[in-house]
């Protein structure tokens, strides 16, 4: 019996073990997450991307890793999967889409639609959890200066009102390519997430001025994010916040 119980003991640490790790890989930390009370998401505060996402291409202080972005093409031909394959997955052939997506293979190699969604999907939700907790320091690392710079006014805001935020990252929904493009050598990929959070803002007295505490808020974003593709650096920048409601 002692045996029996051993094995399964050793069994549950692995899975436990292996878990924990996947999580904190991909996740990070599970804090406090929020819908700001200033919404840097909004058409009017969408950064014009047509000169050109800001920041240097190859700071290592704007820029955002896109997990499983970096396979190399040789991996898709293993698998048997052609050029053709890998973006109708996401978008019709024929399509805008279809043609920009095709631009920035041809430019990137590395590039493949589905892993870029799903480290999309991660990166949105680091980056939501930094906001919430107040992290400039992490922000920095993970925006373009100008969409950093509205993303720190709302918080200084925030924190001269003496607010403070309760609030969950339920999960993600659904997340879609819906925009690409290739200007020069700036690839820029735009992604429409719809999540879901529970947020409630507290003033000074603790009373709640926005949101519930109890009620579980669908949120709809677009993101864009953008990459120098003759640089080494092989990470993407947050470059451009809109919100769809």
């Amino acid at each position: 019996m002692n045996e029996i119980f051993d094995v399964y003991n050793i069994i549950f640490l692995a899975l436990a073990v292996f878990i924990i790790f996947r999580l904190r890989s991909v996740l990070g930390k599970r804090t406090g997450n929020e819908r700001p009370p200033f919404d840097p998401y909004s058409k009017s505060e969408r950064q014009d991307q047509d000169a050109g996402p800001a920041g240097d291409a190859d700071s290592d202080d704007n820029v955002i890793p896109l997990p499983g972005q970096n396979a190399p093409q040789s991996e898709r031909l293993d698998q048997g999967q052609s050029d053709d394959v890998v973006i109708e997955k996401v978008a019709p052939a024929g399509s805008a889409l279809n043609e920009a997506l095709r631009q920035i293979l041809s430019a990137d190699r590395s590039f493949e639609p589905g892993p870029f969604v799903e480290g999309a999907k991660a990166a949105y939700e680091m980056i939501v959890m930094a906001f919430a907790d107040g992290d400039r320091k992490a922000l920095k690392s993970l925006l373009s200066k100008d969409v950093y710079e509205g993303f720190v006014s709302a918080i200084d805001d925030r924190e001269k009102r003496g607010e403070t935020i309760e609030s969950t990252f339920v999960g993600i929904d659904k997340a879609e390519i819906v925009e690409a493009a290739l200007k020069g050598t700036q690839a820029q990929v735009t992604v429409k997430v719809q999540s879901q959070l529970i947020s409630a803002t507290r003033d000074k007295s603790g009373e709640i001025v926005d949101g519930d505490p109890s009620k579980v808020t669908e949120v709809i974003d677009i993101w864009t994010f953008a990459r120098d593709t003759s640089s080494r650096d092989p990470n993407w920048k947050l470059v451009a916040t809109e919100s769809a409601e």
